[in-house]
């Protein structure tokens, strides 16, 4: 009896969500039937890749939607779709979808998730924040440069020997995010730094990985199951603790008024700044997940768009061989190259645009 019980009940509710998807489905741009819990997620292998999404484009459109569980997802292709869905309906698409996982990871608060007001002032201060940090200026390039020179003592140390690139690329764009973010760099065997990295590649690609779905469609079930999920809230609580006592320790430093040096510097002084205005945004809880989002922002990103340059390069030496020559030719082997010297090698130049432009 209570076996036939459960067993109606699942119909009932797997019944109810098809037909809630169905009427979801009709104020949406085309796309394949959703099923109920997976949505289309059979028909994409359980990923994002490339070869299904443009599989379905034949089919549905360069404007087409596909749900990923229960959570719809409008795929535009084609520079005309992108610009018209970006650019013209700009407002309308500005905002991002709270996913139960990332609601309990991140809450609505920084810049990543947020919308509205939240949104703007959080912006507006990262974006000036970062000016006066010098992005956009020679002091940034410089920050790379040295970075860059770490990069290359790792790599000669391997002495021609095989080696996997990753973590060493991970370090180097990882710790230009952190002297503007802390003020400091982090050496390569700081095992603090090491898990923070993990944890920011785990808040990247166990959202979109089926236990991630999975978690969207059931959240209050599967907070109380063991799954990966699991070791993410345990890396994601040691990144905002991390984060936390690099705060405490700039507060026990930091005076009302100083010269700021880096984004938690700013930061203080924003609160500091806007204690009489109720309508602010500036509070510790918000700096925490700014500070976050500025790391999952760019550094699993920039170092996945690297990763892939080599990979491209290894993949077509004679390319490789070109931009070596272009570079000798130009700069000779020891010149440290700067943004200016993009003008003087139009071939390196147009190789490293193609790495982005294919790699996105």
């Amino acid at each position: 009896m209570l076996v036939e019980g459960f067993l109606l009940f699942a119909l009932f509710f797997v019944a109810w969500q098809f037909l809630q998807l169905q009427w979801a489905r009709h104020q949406l741009p085309p796309g394949p039937v959703p099923l109920p819990i997976l949505g289309n997620l059979w028909l994409l292998d359980f990923a994002l890749k490339r070869e299904p999404l443009m599989k379905l484009t034949s089919i549905y459109g360069n404007i087409y939607t596909i749900w990923l569980g229960t959570a719809p997802v409008v795929v535009l292709n084609g520079c005309k779709a992108v610009k018209e869905g970006l650019v013209t309906y700009s407002e309308e698409t500005s905002g991002r979808p709270l996913l139960p996982l990332f609601k309990d990871l991140m809450g609505e608060k920084g810049v990543f998730m947020t919308t509205g007001p939240v949104w703007k002032q959080q912006k507006r201060f990262v974006m000036l924040t970062l000016r006066n940090l010098g992005v956009g200026k020679k002091s940034l390039e410089n920050r790379i440069q040295e970075e860059a020179q770490n990069l290359l003592k790792v790599f000669t140390s391997k002495k021609g020997s095989p080696f996997d690139p990753r973590t060493a690329l991970g370090h180097a764009v990882a710790n230009i995010i952190c002297s503007f973010v802390f003020g400091q760099r982090f050496p390569e065997e700081d095992a603090h730094f090491n898990k923070l990295l993990k944890t920011i590649h785990m808040i990247v690609y166990v959202p979109g990985s089926v236990w991630g779905r999975v978690y969207d469609s059931f959240p209050t079930i599967m907070r109380k199951f063991p799954g990966p999920y699991q070791q993410l809230f345990e890396h994601n609580e040691f990144m905002h603790n991390f984060i936390k006592d690099k705060i405490q320790s700039h507060k026990e430093r930091w005076k009302e008024g100083s010269k700021p040096q880096d984004l938690i510097d700013f930061y203080l002084d924003f609160i500091a700044k806007s204690k009489d205005d109720s309508t602010s945004v500036s509070r510790e809880d918000n700096m925490v997940q700014t500070i976050v989002d500025l790391l999952i922002g760019g550094a699993e990103t920039s170092t996945t768009t690297l990763y892939w340059g080599l990979l491209y390069l290894l993949k077509y030496p004679d390319v490789q061989e070109k931009v070596h020559h272009e570079i000798d030719a130009i700069l000779g082997p020891s010149q440290t190259i700067t943004y200016e010297d993009r003008n003087r090698l139009p071939y390196t130049n147009a190789v490293l645009h193609e790495i982005v432009r294919y790699r996105l």
